[in-house]
């Protein structure tokens, strides 16, 4: 199994590596949030671009990336821009989505970026090669809001992730019921066990799937997301609790 180095973290070996992801609408807002972070133990901040009020002029949005990466130092950044399709705050035009992230990569200022698998087989490939070139890592992702798929079609959509050179292949889905979550959990253990040669993060999403953000050195999910400040999805816990749990687990495996 292939581990994803990003500066001093290494994704993929010994306890799911905390993210934390940062919301706010402008540099004030971001760098506020940045304050709590430092006051916390975490291991990688995702900018979720989408919330972020300038992210369309991409000399700004580039701008704000280093201000980030010059207050946050050697923390790993995983530059995001979730899509509204899939749970974000903003829609984006293909051609737009593409030119941003290598407006992102071109910076080498981002440790990974999230490119969403449903964007287009062309997109997807065009920023999964240019992020290589710049020796950016990329996790390839998939988010249902409304549903948990079936334990093949995970399987699947995992799979596919990795088919088409994802450094980290991770899937989000909300669950109806507590057997969703025993879906997601079991299709995580099938991936990480039989086909995955790389680390994966898979979560089920909601208060009923918290279980999932906590258990993943048992199945197989190597990152998970916390709340320091704002969460950005359903059933993100704290982070001072959510290192509590993980750490308790640890001991016992």
């Amino acid at each position: 199994m292939k581990t994803v180095t990003v500066r001093n973290t290494v994704i993929g070996e010994g306890l799911p590596k905390i993210c934390v992801p940062i919301v706010g609408k402008n540099k004030e807002e971001l760098l506020s949030e940045v304050a709590v972070l430092k006051q916390v133990d975490v291991d990688v901040v995702e900018w979720r671009m989408d919330w972020f009020e300038d992210i369309m002029n991409f000399t700004k949005a580039c701008e704000m990336l280093q201000i980030l990466r010059d207050a946050l130092g050697e923390m790993p950044i995983l530059a995001t821009f979730r899509t509204k399709q899939e749970g974000g705050e903003k829609a984006i035009a293909k051609a737009d989505y593409v030119a941003l992230y290598k407006a992102i990569v071109a910076t080498q200022q981002a440790d990974l970026i999230d490119v969403e698998l449903f964007t287009g087989e062309n997109e997807v490939k065009a920023i999964l090669e240019d992020a290589h070139a710049h020796h950016v890592a990329v996790v390839m992702s998939n988010h249902d809001f409304a549903k948990t798929p079936s334990y093949d079609e995970i399987l699947t959509r995992l799979k596919a992730m990795q088919s088409l050179g994802a450094d980290i292949p991770k899937i989000a889905v909300m669950p109806q019921n507590k057997a969703d979550v025993l879906t997601l959990l079991s299709a995580t253990n099938t991936m990480y066990e039989e086909f995955a040669d790389r680390p994966i993060i898979t979560m089920s999403m909601a208060g009923t799937g918290a279980i999932s953000r906590v258990c993943g050195e048992v199945f197989g999910s190597a990152l998970t997301f916390g709340a320091a400040k704002k969460a950005s999805a359903p059933g993100q816990v704290a982070v001072a609790d959510l290192k509590t749990m993980l750490e308790l687990l640890h001991k016992s495996l």
